[in-house]
């Protein structure tokens, strides 16, 4: 099954660092210690903090859900992380556990998946508490079930893009500092679509983080992911990282059966293995993921992105139950099976150093 999109989806915007129109801070954010170092730092880049007069986020609904949706995705909101997010749940396949930073991406990626995920307007909340999130996670090393052999390992981005935020927090630079000092048997897992790893050269990670990047097919990244950094500015910041000797990962995701799918991902993985030629001792892993969607999600997603040509075709997917019942469209068995025994082999062939931790 393949579906063409030859000369009917502009290309997407090119990456730049955001800068939000709107900043808030609920007063509750005002009483941790980076709380404050992010209003610092916005404040150096000339942002001004709004200060609500509660801890709830108010005045980003519009008229209609468009421009809900341009207002939420134009506003940057300090705040501290909710209960029940201190309590770390597993995130299989990805790592052991789950932790946020927080909350919203400023992309504009017409699969996003955050979509129907995440209650309410789109909005970008970035934890206060980083201090106190950081200091939960020591009771949960040593409970390592996914790959023993990482150690326990903590997933750090399942909500939010970390790099397209760090210039504005700082967050992730502290977490990759924090994971380097911990002396066990613990990794730190994020990934991104972005490029700007300057602040990450040279830090005392220790092999302790490891920093995946979501790349696709031209196609893709063209066409559906709006606003983020060029396949080869992705590919270039791998290879630096990779250098600098952290533990790298590509993110293959959402693998799409377009028309002449194998013709796109090869060059995808020509480029990848360009990228990492010549790394000396160099730890490679990749996470294939499937394009899928739920109905809620593409009920959201074409309330945000009313032109877009991403296929969302019940009648050409399987439908799926997922773990508490929840409907999903994935590819036909066919599709998939061909689709997972093509990147198995292509990926042995063309980076033989790549291990393949999941296919879903």
């Amino acid at each position: 099954m393949v579906h063409d999109l030859t000369g009917i989806a502009p290309a997407a915007r090119p990456a730049r660092r955001w800068t939000p129109k709107r900043v808030v801070a609920t007063p509750a954010a005002y009483d941790h210690p980076h709380g404050l170092r992010i209003m610092q730092r916005l404040a150096a880049l000339g942002l001004e903090v709004e200060r609500l007069k509660g801890n709830r986020l108010t005045g980003l609904r519009g008229e209609n859900e468009r421009e809900t949706y341009a207002r939420a995705k134009a506003t940057l909101a300090i705040v501290v992380s909710p209960p029940s997010r201190r309590k770390l749940q597993p995130i299989a396949p990805s790592a052991d556990w789950r932790f946020d930073l927080a909350e919203g991406c400023p992309a504009h990626c017409q699969y996003c998946y955050l979509a129907g995920s995440l209650s309410g307007p789109p909005v970008t909340r970035v934890y206060a508490d980083l201090d106190d999130i950081l200091a939960g996670l020591a009771e949960y090393a040593g409970t390592a079930k996914r790959r023993p052999e990482e150690g326990t390992t903590f997933e750090a981005s399942c909500y939010t893009d970390p790099l397209a935020l760090e210039h504005l927090t700082g967050s992730w630079r502290r977490a990759v500092e924090h994971f380097g000092d911990w002396d066990d048997a613990v990794q730190l897992r994020w990934t991104t679509k972005f490029a700007d790893i300057d602040d990450f050269v040279g830090l005392g990670h220790h092999g302790r983080t490891r920093v995946r990047f979501s790349i696709n097919g031209l196609p893709v990244t063209t066409r559906f992911e709006g606003g983020t950094a060029r396949l080869e500015d992705r590919l270039a910041a791998l290879r630096r990282l990779a250098r600098d000797g952290y533990p790298v990962g590509l993110t293959i995701a959402p693998i799409m059966a377009l028309p002449d799918w194998p013709e796109h991902y090869a060059h995808l993985l020509d480029e990848v293995a360009r990228a990492v030629d010549g790394v000396e001792n160099l730890d490679l892993t990749a996470e294939l993921i499937t394009h899928r969607f739920t109905p809620g999600s593409k009920d959201v997603l074409l309330g945000w992105y009313p032109r877009t040509h991403l296929e969302m075709d019940e009648q050409a997917r399987d439908r799926k139950h997922g773990k508490f019942g929840a409907v999903k469209y994935v590819y036909p068995r066919a599709t998939m099976t061909g689709m997972r025994s093509w990147f198995e082999q292509e990926i042995a062939k063309r980076l033989p150093a790549c291990r393949i931790l999941y296919w879903t």
